[in-house]
């Protein structure tokens, strides 16, 4: 008797294959108690299940987990993509061994959302829940790590299954399924906060050196590149967990979004740094419009990410392509510039290439066409690590480009100014000469009308135009010794003369001109005063001239006080001290210093009131030390000048000494 029919032996068969290529094998983990790993990934014994935007209940999922149609995990790959799904996976464990096995279980990247782990003892059917994540406060965890891990602990010959329950708002799920005992957990804690260290004080350093930089400089590109570090340090604490450990741990919206927005600010800040450096705008007007289209994007994203939540899925994506638009168009810019020929800084260049090479791995990681290692999932600090220290390098040369170009300006502005300065000195020397000559024809046409005319009103008048030509020669004088010395061209004469007779000439014309303003005018000498002489007379007369003229100038009432005091130093040589002094406005303490500077007035009121050009104690000064002598001034505001010049002259041969005493003062009673 035939029981199965070939049509139904050819059925069972066909059943067999599908079974066979459909069912998912699952596989089971077990501790042996002579191989007790110290580390192991449990991907190659997980299933996943993608069950959309359901909520399941753990009661449920564990009944109708094979219903699901959950799928091996891929062992070399433990990316889920971009995805704000639920996710379930079911890690079956056996301990084989009569110990109890304790380990750390990491499960998720430090930026999950929420992370559940149900543990399943298979024989007794006790659940154990543990909860983390950073869409809860830190506190509340169920392990305080900045990573998503939690403790396991195994029973002795005992089966347990594995149950996660994952879910994100949009980012990158990651699952790494890695259990660790407490020596390996430890190393590798220890090697990563080394390696962290490294990192984040090589970014700290750089933003604040080249903050530093901006504030001295003023140069947009350091402050953007110091933002930049700043927020690519940002971002990293976001992905590395550190930002929700320790700036906001309260699991709040800040917390969860951090990531997407620091990544998009350091998008934008490196666009920014690198358009500014490369001066794009000067060099290439389409990619400087693309940045900003790209700038633009980045800001509606950073807008969407604020006020369209239900967007977020999609948000960062979006943020990783934009991302590497930004990288495409440095690059873009780099080849724009090296085509014509305009150098490009090699450090800089270097930099960004590293940059591209981090980021580019760490993006291709987010979209899992890497493998999961540690020197994958930090690619981009050690690329940034990298471009930091050659952008560094690059700022360094802009630094002393800035430098050079500074210095250059300043040196053609120099030239430029000695060349003003030549044509400033021309320009005063051809004027004086050419006013001098009818200044002086007018002196002498009043001193004509003046002797001739009988009538008083007209010698008033005439007298008041002579000492107006006066004043506008002696200022005319000035302006042409000013040139001369400008030039180095001013020169000492050498001749023989009476020191006392010169002087008392001076005091005689400044007696007048006191007696005209309504001063009293005093006059004292003593010592002994050679007959005779060596030097330029009209330097001498031009220096006590321009001392007393300021005195009468600047005191309203009161007194102007003219002494002259002679001292032999040897045989061949004599000392005089000249004293003004007066008691007038005076000077202000913080104007002393540069009183007998070119252009130089106590004040502009007192220019206004007194008029004059400011040169007078300029020249005094510059004709004096010629001379090797030295002036001294002291003045108190209000109270008065007291000016000291002493000058040494030479006696000629045979020279004979008259002895002066001091007159006593009279006064009519």
């Amino acid at each position: 008797m035939q029981l199965f029919s070939p049509k139904t032996n050819c059925n069972t068969i066909l059943l067999f294959v599908a079974l066979l290529f459909f069912t998912v094998v699952q596989g089971q983990y077990v501790f042996q108690k002579d191989a007790i790993p110290e580390s192991i990934s449990l991907q190659p014994y997980a299933t996943v299940v993608d069950v959309g935007l359901k909520q399941l209940d753990v009661k449920q999922v564990i009944r109708d987990f094979d219903a699901l149609q959950p799928t091996v995990m891929n062992p070399k790959s433990d990316d889920l993509g971009f995805t704000n799904h639920y996710w379930w996976t079911k890690i079956p464990l056996q301990n084989a061994t009569n110990t109890h096995l304790n380990y750390y279980f990491e499960t998720a990247r430090p930026i999950t959302d929420r992370v559940e782990l149900y543990v399943v003892n298979s024989k007794t059917g006790i659940m154990t829940k543990a909860v983390s994540g950073d869409n809860m406060p830190f506190k509340d965890r169920a392990y305080r790590s900045r990573k998503t891990i939690f403790k396991l602990d195994i029973q002795p010959n005992s089966k347990v299954d594995l149950y996660l329950h994952i879910k994100s708002d949009g980012e990158v799920i990651k699952m790494p399924l890695l259990l660790s005992d407490s020596d390996s957990f430890n190393d590798a804690t220890a090697f990563e906060q080394f390696i962290f260290g490294i990192f984040y004080g090589i970014l700290l350093i750089a933003a604040i050196i080249y903050f530093f930089f901006y504030y001295a400089l003023r140069e947009r590109t350091f402050l953007y590149y110091s933002l930049y570090v700043l927020f690519v340090g940002c971002m990293q604490l976001s992905l590395d967990g550190f930002f929700y450990k320790y700036i906001d741990p309260s699991g709040g919206w800040v917390s969860q979004h951090a990531v997407l927005i620091f990544a998009m600010s350091t998008g934008i800040l490196l666009g920014k740094y690198s358009e500014v450096f490369l001066k794009i705008k000067e060099h290439s007007r389409f990619i400087y419009l693309a940045f900003n289209v790209v700038f633009g994007l980045v800001f509606v994203l950073l807008a969407v990410v604020v006020f369209v939540p239900a967007a977020l899925p999609l948000c960062s994506l979006i943020a990783n392509v934009l991302g590497l638009f930004i990288l495409i168009l440095i690059i873009s810019s780099i080849v724009s510039l090296v085509r014509k020929k305009i150098k490009v800084d090699a450090f800089f260049a270097f930099g960004i290439l590293f940059l591209i090479l981090g980021f580019g791995v760490f993006i291709l990681n987010n979209f899992g066409l890497m493998p999961n290692n540690f020197l994958v999932q930090n690619s981009s600090k050690f690329g940034t690590g990298l471009e930091v220290i050659f952008l560094s390098l690059s700022m360094a040369n802009l630094i002393r480009n800035l430098r050079n170009e500074r210095n250059e300006l300043n040196r053609l502005a120099l030239v430029r100014a000695e060349e003003m300065s030549d044509l400033k000195t021309y320009f005063l020397s051809n004027i004086s000469h050419e006013l001098r000559t009818p200044l002086n024809a007018i002196l002498n046409l009043i001193d004509s009308v003046s002797s001739e005319v009988v009538d008083e009103s007209i010698k008033k008048n005439c007298q008041v135009i002579k000492y107006s030509s006066h004043s506008l020669l002696s200022s005319v004088n000035d302006i042409l010794d000013f040139s001369k010395i400008e030039k180095k061209e001013i020169k000492m004469d050498t001749v023989d003369f009476d020191p006392l007779l010169v002087m008392e000439q001076v005091k005689d014309s400044a007696k007048l001109r006191a007696k005209d303003k309504g001063l009293e005018f005093i006059f004292k000498k003593r010592g002994n005063f050679p007959e005779m002489v060596s030097g330029d007379e009209t330097r001498l007369v031009q220096v006590l001239n321009n001392v007393i003229s300021n005195a009468i100038k600047f005191t309203s009432e009161g007194f102007v006080k003219f002494e002259i005091e002679a001292v032999q130093k040897s045989d061949s040589k004599a000392s005089f001290i000249l004293t003004v002094s007066d008691s007038g406005v005076g000077i202000s303490k913080d104007k002393m210093e540069t009183i007998f500077d070119s252009f130089s007035q106590n004040n502009v009121d007192n220019k206004r009131k007194f008029g004059g050009l400011g040169l007078g104690l300029y020249i005094v000064k510059t004709l004096v030390n010629m001379q090797n002598g030295t002036v001294n001034m002291t003045s108190y505001v209000n109270k008065g000048t007291c000016c000291v010049i002493t000058l040494e002259f030479p006696l000629t041969q045979n020279g004979k000494i008259k002895v002066v005493q001091e007159q006593p003062q009279l006064y009519d009673m």
